[in-house]
């Protein structure tokens, strides 16, 4: 009867602390905020890694879990450092013992005794080394066993551990002593990474080679000898030397990155959300703390449609370009998918040069187009029926009102085709178009197609938007120039690698005939030289302040400008600068880098014209007027009209040849009387088109 008070007491004492452990988590919750302030990490539409943006403070503080390094990592981890993490609840008590008798041996600490979960509680919360501080770690150790199971834990300890100077965490430990993501790495570059953090600033690397190669060894040889994982050969093999510098952190698309992890802000808050509820719920369940710190990471971690080797050539392309330009002047190119629309690369100026006002990007500010417009204004005016691109345009001094217009050079050409107007991009032309077809409406078609125009306040649309007269920006105009290019779809340009764009979702806005047309008219050789089969157009505006080039084949779509930021006109040599001569040549240098576009097929007419058909379209002899079936009222001259083919043309009915002028694609014939006829056009290669056609009685 004796015995039963004290074995209630012994029951006391073991069963109130778990009583009051519950109580106890809940009024004292772990510190997470380091957790809360991750690096981003921008990767490219193949997981590659773009740019690494460093947490506050400027620290290199990546998210990690055991599934974002090598199972070899955390095989070291575990045999050097807490052989029994396995099996403990986040205490070793055989540990304590050990190191405490050591201590009583030797008068000093030997070891501490700590595992893998005490050292991630310190590492959330550091604290002096003291009894006391052991303590709170290793009630803190409980916590976060409880509440985030074992590879939660070693999420923390891989997201914390400090690499050496500003580097926490493996993933930034991997990057900046080996250039490579954690998942890449061999067991010696592993064991490094395990060793640092005993000592990290006694163990860096590019500071104390000799120590850091001893004790990369010395883990590696001796403490993870029996480490699962590790073969002799590798212990024979791989131990090397040591990295004596830092590798820079990725860095591409430096102003698209930051922009994307400003757009996923609302992401990160949602994480800590999370993070919040299921640690103030405690225990949730194996999956779900498991899954903790892989949620973190994946929040932390912003996927793009980027494509890294792409955007690393064209930036630089773009820093050698700006060494041959004009003090304080800068360049900016956008490279997209025509038909996903997702961006491929994205420079946005000189990063990291205040001269040029390197932390603009100048893909989103809002500049004249110059002459960039004109591609859609005529595709309008072709959809409107006032203009074909064989109708003949008079490019003359012309008053529109009190707005009088004049040519790049100052000069005149006299009659010009449409077509001829627009690969010249002569200015009166252009101002007769939108006179016919309305500047509202053309505005209107600006904004349908992807760029709302920017007036000035007050102000309406009004002619002089034909030559720039409004504020684009770079990303806008290439959304635009895609319309065209994309038998006259509207789709926005996006980042998010998001599943690919149904034909659906794009907005018609153009007829593809339209759309068509004026692709087969731009698609020519360039000056300098460059790839085949690019469709492509310039821009200056006013005083040579912006040079603007943008092309599209049939698969890319790519836009260039050249300028100053702030907005002064850029001099070059004895004159200013032009689309032609700043951007034109950094477009087809563009095209060059870029994966060679599949050649056109031909394909049948009708609404289905896809952009990989323009030319074929466009090209192809077809006959005008009249349609096929139509019927016309007789007892005058009737103009039959042809487009397409190689000229000269000949036009019969009913097999006969009827008078023609071979160089002009049109001829008059004055039918002999009601009934049915047959009207053929044959062009110099012998290719037919021909239409039935009815001609009814005069009223």
């Amino acid at each position: 009867m004796r015995r039963r008070p004290l074995l209630l007491a012994a029951v006391a004492v073991l069963v109130a602390p778990l009583l009051a452990f519950p109580v106890l988590d809940r009024m004292f919750p772990p510190d997470l905020s380091r957790l809360d302030a991750p690096a981003r990490v921008v990767l490219d539409r193949q997981g590659r890694v773009l740019s690494v943006l460093p947490a506050p403070g400027g620290v290199w503080r990546l998210p990690a879990s055991p599934e974002a390094v090598t199972p070899e990592l955390v095989d070291l981890l575990v045999a050097a450092e807490d052989a029994r993490f396995r099996w403990h609840r986040g205490v070793d008590p055989f540990a304590l013992l050990r190191a405490a008798g050591q201590w009583v041996r030797a008068g000093r600490v030997v070891s501490g005794g700590s595992t893998l979960s005490m050292q991630a509680a310190r590492l959330l919360e550091p604290r002096p080394r003291t009894l006391r501080s052991k303590a709170i770690e290793a009630f803190r150790a409980l916590q976060l066993e409880t509440r985030f199971g074992k590879d939660g834990v070693l999420g923390i300890w891989l997201t914390l551990a400090p690499m050496g100077g500003n580097l926490e965490g493996v993933r930034a430990g991997a990057l900046a002593w080996f250039g490579r993501d954690g998942r890449q790495l061999n067991p010696a570059e592993a064991a490094l990474l395990v060793a640092i953090p005993r000592r990290p600033e006694a163990l860096r690397p590019d500071r104390h080679p000799a120590a850091a190669l001893a004790a990369r060894d010395a883990l590696l040889l001796r403490r993870a000898a029996g480490a699962p994982g590790i073969t002799a050969a590798d212990r024979a093999t791989l131990s090397g030397p040591v990295p004596t510098a830092r590798q820079p952190m990725p860095a591409l698309a430096p102003h698209l990155s930051r922009e994307v992890a400003r757009a996923s802000a609302t992401g990160e808050t949602a994480r800590a959300g999370v993070m919040g509820e299921t640690a103030s719920a405690g225990a949730t369940g194996d999956a779900a703390r498991a899954g903790l710190m892989a949620e973190a990471a994946r929040a932390a971690t912003v996927h793009t449609t980027i494509d890294a080797p792409t955007q690393r050539a064209l930036e630089a392309l773009l820093r050698d370009a700006r060494q041959g330009l004009p003090a304080r002047a800068s360049a900016a190119a956008v490279v997209a998918e025509l038909r996903t629309r997702e961006l491929r690369a994205v420079v946005g100026g000189a990063w990291g040069e205040e001269a040029r006002a390197g932390a603009l990007d100048l893909t989103r500010a809002v500049r004249s187009p110059g002459s960039a417009l004109k591609p859609l204004l005529y595709a309008l005016a072709f959809e409107a029926g006032v203009a074909r691109p064989d109708t003949v345009l008079d490019d003359a001094p012309t008053r529109f009102g009190a707005y009088a217009p004049e040519n790049f050079d100052h000069g005149f050409t006299g009659r010009v085709t449409a077509a001829d107007a627009l690969r010249r991009s002569l200015n009166l032309p252009a101002v007769s178009l939108l006179d016919r077809v309305g500047p509202l409406r053309f505005a209107s078609l600006l904004k349908a197609a992807g760029a709302t125009p920017r007036l000035p306040r007050n102000a309406e649309a009004t002619l002089p938007l034909a030559l720039g007269g409004v504020g684009v920006t770079l990303r806008e105009l290439v959304a635009v120039t895609a319309a065209l290019g994309d038998g006259g779809r509207a789709a926005p340009l996006r980042w998010r690698p998001e599943a690919p764009m149904p034909l659906a979702a794009a907005n018609p806005v153009l007829d593809p005939r339209a759309a068509a047309q004026v692709a087969a008219i731009l698609t020519r050789g360039f000056p300098a030289g460059g790839p085949p089969g690019v469709a492509w157009k310039t821009g200056t505006s006013w005083g040579g302040r912006d040079a603007w080039a943008v092309g599209f084949d049939t698969r890319h779509v790519v836009g260039v400008w050249v300028g100053r930021p702030d907005g002064t006109p850029v001099v070059v040599g004895t004159g200013g600068a032009t689309g032609g001569n700043l951007a034109l040549p950094l477009l087809a240098r563009a095209f060059a880098l870029l994966p060679e576009s599949p050649r056109p097929v031909p394909a049948a007419t009708g609404a289905d014209l896809r952009p990989e058909q323009w030319r074929d379209v466009a090209d192809r002899l077809r006959l005008l007027f009249p349609p096929a079936g139509a019927t016309v009222e007789g007892g005058g001259l009737l103009t039959l009209r042809a487009a397409g083919g190689r000229r000269p043309l000949r036009f019969l009915v009913d097999g006969a040849p009827i008078d023609s002028t071979p160089a002009r694609r049109d001829t008059g014939w004055t039918p002999p009387g009601p009934g049915f006829y047959r009207v053929t056009v044959l062009d110099a290669d012998g290719t037919a088109a021909s239409a039935p056609v009815r001609v009814r009685p005069a009223e």
